[in-house]
């Protein structure tokens, strides 16, 4: 009589490995999130490491040329009008722009939400009011609202971000507000409502947690779109102000060099491009990555990549 020997299920992966799994699945998306990676430790550790050499000046190296190594590797990228080398400087410069973007996101993610569940679950007067609030702010372009607020202000940190955030709210407010309208009318709301759940309790444990992953998808794109609004107001002037750096304010301070240094302000729009394209790719994998009736495609091709 032969064994028969039963082969036992390899061992369930955890939550880390699935979605390390899923990412994979999906290339674009894998490297997109490397590239975004790479930014992040940029922001965290850049100017601890390359602080001094960011505003570092050698007027004998004005407007160096890239990829030219006999001044050391700190000029692979060249150097600007006052010999500061570029490379350290967009590496500095990423903490400024993903700061700021980051906050603005951040800060209208939590009041257009927090918005958005009370005119959604709400059936009283307040939550017309509070759609009312959303329109007057989308009646204005969002760009042309921060131009004229910071043109009043004192172009600052605080006042950048206050004022990205306020123009971003209707996004989440009435992206909230339709989820909430849906989600209200299922049955396990109804079973909760009946069970005798508080409207606090059904708001943050039954539907919040519905709603969020469309949430998430939303402020990935938004922060691309935020990033290009606060890289745009550095071009023209009205952003972070220097010493301070930024990749618009970079893009800016080499426009005036287009034609004899163009690497002034290649390096750091590329920069800018790199990181709201891999936002848009990343943006497109957690859309399926969220969706339980869509994560089964990126879940089969994790399978057979491994």
């Amino acid at each position: 009589m032969t064994d028969t020997r039963i082969q036992s299920d390899p061992k369930p992966r955890g939550p880390f490995a699935t979605w390390l799994s899923m990412l994979w699945a999906d290339k674009l998306a894998f490297f997109a999130a490397l590239f975004l990676l790479i930014a992040v430790l940029c922001a965290i550790f850049g100017p601890w490491l390359m602080g001094d050499l960011a505003t570092k000046q050698n007027l004998r190296g004005r407007n160096a040329p890239p990829f030219d190594l006999s001044r050391g590797w700190l000029m692979i990228l060249g150097a600007d009008a006052l010999g500061r080398p570029v490379l350290p400087r967009i590496v500095v410069a990423a903490q400024n722009t993903l700061m700021v973007a980051g906050a603005a996101v951040l800060c209208s993610a939590v009041m257009g939400c927090g918005l958005g569940l009370v005119a959604g679950y709400s059936r009283k007067r307040a939550a017309q009011w509070i759609m009312r609030l959303g329109d007057v702010i989308m009646s204005f372009p969002s760009l042309l609202l921060a131009v004229i607020v910071l043109y009043m202000l004192e172009p600052s940190v605080a006042n950048i971000v206050l004022v990205l955030a306020i123009t971003r709210i209707p996004v989440y407010l009435r992206t909230t507000r339709a989820e909430v309208l849906e989600v209200r009318e299922r049955m396990f709301v109804q079973a909760a409502r009946v069970m005798g759940a508080s409207d606090r309790r059904i708001i943050f444990r039954h539907i919040l947690p519905v709603v969020l992953p469309t949430l998430l998808t939303i402020a990935t794109l938004d922060f691309a779109f935020v990033m290009l609004a606060e890289s745009s107001l550095s071009f023209l002037g009205i952003g972070i102000q220097p010493p301070e750096i930024t990749w618009g304010l970079m893009v800016a301070q080499g426009r005036e060099y287009l034609t004899t240094a163009w690497w002034l302000s290649f390096w750091p729009g590329l920069a800018i491009i790199g990181t709201t394209l891999s936002l848009n790719l990343l943006s497109n994998w957690m859309r399926i990555a969220l969706d339980p009736a869509q994560r089964w495609r990126l879940e089969i091709r994790g399978r057979k990549n491994d």
